[in-house]
């Protein structure tokens, strides 16, 4: 099968446009029982599709499970260097942190035998035309990575910072005022 066909799949099963959203001028962000509505900007769209096929190589729906194991993985391939993109991944480690740390976790240590897709600068109409397999086959590293508990523990408290920043920063100001 190839990567479009399953990324229609994908989209039809999880209940998303068939571009990914990519066109949309926002995106939502599921809460029980809030949904929080964000612009799309241009980075996001641009990309979109790969974390889309990440949930098809490891067979991970679009809920928060599936976000957690993706956010671990996004991590640990190096995702957090694409700025700004990589701040949704950073985010993503800490809501699975508190929701689904074991997910976050295992993605995280598939993500150490793996590249990043947007490493390897893989155009999307090559990627897109390639099949599940070879996109699996493309990303391996030809070096497994051993898992380090330091660098897993830093990345958690990176995750942290990085998401609750601006809410400190909002309450500060709040209570100043």
């Amino acid at each position: 099968m190839t990567i479009s066909t399953a990324l229609k799949d994908f989209h039809l099963a999880n209940n998303l446009p068939k571009d990914g959203g990519e066109n949309d001028p926002f995106f939502y962000i599921k809460f029980k029982p809030f949904t929080f509505k964000f612009p799309n900007p241009p980075f996001r769209r641009k990309v979109i599709h790969i974390h889309d096929i990440q949930h098809i190589l490891y067979d991970c729906d679009t809920s928060w499970k599936g976000e957690s194991f993706i956010s671990g993985w996004e991590i640990a391939t190096g995702m957090w260097k694409h700025f700004p993109i990589g701040l949704f991944s950073i985010s993503g480690m800490f809501v699975g942190l508190i929701l689904h740390p074991k997910e976050v976790y295992e993605g995280y240590k598939e993500g150490l035998q793996n590249n990043s897709l947007m490493d390897l600068e893989i155009p999307k109409e090559e990627l897109l035309s390639l099949s599940v397999s070879q996109v699996k086959d493309h990303i391996k590293k030809r070096k497994p990575v051993q898992l380090n508990w330091f660098v897993f523990l830093f990345w958690c408290l990176m995750s942290a910072i990085v998401t609750l920043f601006p809410l400190l920063v909002l309450a500060v100001i709040f209570l100043m005022l």
